[in-house]
């Protein structure tokens, strides 16, 4: 089955680029290390799903290329992304937080 990430020739630990950040995030839902997962929708809605709760929010680009979201009321917050590579495949991203260089793992369903 093709995915939306045939064709991006990637190594691990290199930068999503720009261009790439919206196909990396649609390309499919994710799981996260500590058992929360989320959707991206092309439209830039977002679904976080933890402990059977869901949470609503958008993501976007900001001026620079970079992965922002935005939770409301207040939250937001812009990321650096690096892919995850598995076996020769795409099997996630990192995420990093620009303000406090915490990260965490998302990898595909």
């Amino acid at each position: 089955m093709a995915s939306p990430l045939d064709g991006i020739l990637v190594s691990d630990g290199d930068a999503v680029a720009t261009m790439h950040i919206p196909t990396a995030l649609t390309a499919g839902g994710f799981v996260y290390d500590d058992g929360a997962s989320q959707i991206f929708e092309s439209a830039g809605a977002t679904i976080y799903f933890e402990q059977g709760r869901s949470t609503e929010g958008e993501w976007y680009l900001d001026d620079d290329g970079r992965f922002c979201s935005f939770w409301p009321p207040s939250y937001r917050a812009c990321y650096d992304l690096y892919w995850i590579i598995d076996d020769d495949r795409i099997a996630g991203i990192r995420f990093f937080e620009r303000r406090s260089g915490s990260g965490f793992n998302g990898y595909y369903r």
